[in-house]
């Protein structure tokens, strides 16, 4: 059967989940279309069908990944109109989205660099921002600001994951990569301050 006739045995969503799996199996690096093309049996070329390039399916993945963990709904309601207890929820959820997947920070922020997917990452902080009442501008710089703290920091916590399993993490490291404790509160004190930072603004 020829590749284009295979493919057609194949959604888009069946590839996005292949796709998924080789990036979390082997990172991004590896998750190449040739690959992705043998795992599904099919040639590279068909993959097109459902993806006009290799970044279109990049920010399809990184839309399932921010997707796949939104904002506990109880913690939602309980927080209610309270903008900096809802843009704490928000940033903590799209830091367990990203550490959910292998490389999901790099993912995600090279499909938000090139203005790619659907703009979820930035509208769940902005909207949590938005509370406030600040205006439009500000309100998106600092939704802006805010992801580029998420993003960063989850980076950053998933490299040294990856050099400590490979055995070549600096002897001068002072924190546990694999203590998700002390990640997750280092974390949450840079947002602090970001929301504090924020607030100085909100009671001009």
């Amino acid at each position: 059967m020829s590749g284009s006739a295979t493919t057609r045995r194949h959604r888009r969503d069946d590839v996005a989940d292949v796709a998924l799996r080789i990036l979390d199996d082997h990172g991004l690096a590896d998750l190449t279309m040739r690959r992705l093309a043998a795992s599904l049996d099919v040639q590279p070329s068909a993959l097109y069908w459902h993806f006009e390039n290799k970044q279109t399916l990049i920010a399809e993945l990184a839309d399932r990944i921010v997707d796949a963990h939104p904002a506990p709904v109880d913690a939602v309601t309980d927080a209610g109109a309270d903008w900096r207890a809802r843009t704490r929820i928000e940033a903590a959820a799209l830091r367990d989205a990203l550490l959910a997947y292998r490389d999901g920070a790099e993912v995600v922020s090279s499909t938000y660099a090139l203005g790619l997917g659907s703009g979820r990452v930035l509208r769940r902080l902005t909207d949590a921002v938005a509370l406030a009442g600040l205006d439009e501008a500000t309100t998106r710089r600092a939704g802006t600001a805010l992801l580029h703290f998420v993003l960063g920091h989850v980076s950053h916590e998933q490299q040294r994951l990856q050099y400590d399993s490979v055995g070549v993490l600096g002897a001068g490291v002072t924190s546990d990569p694999r203590d998700p404790d002390d990640q997750a509160e280092g974390f949450a004190f840079g947002v602090g301050l970001l929301v504090d930072g924020l607030g100085a603004l909100v009671v001009r």
